[in-house]
């Protein structure tokens, strides 16, 4: 996976950073990445659960909760 790197920086300043360095930045955004990627393994789980081929919002929610 390889998503955009500015919208990481982003939120580490909307979190309260005045700078953030280029690894910090990585850093985040593969850990970001990674803890996405279960959230919608479990949401594809919960909605094949509940007989669904389709992910609901419900299910992302749910998911994060779960994880």
């Amino acid at each position: 996976m390889s998503l955009p790197r500015l919208p990481f920086e982003r939120i580490l300043k909307k979190a309260g950073a005045r700078r953030v360095s280029a690894d910090a930045m990585e850093e985040f955004a593969k850990v970001m990445e990674e803890r996405m990627f279960k959230v919608a393994e479990e949401a594809a789980l919960l909605a094949k659960h509940a007989g669904r081929k389709t992910i609901m919002n419900q299910d992302v929610r749910r998911a994060a909760r779960n994880l």
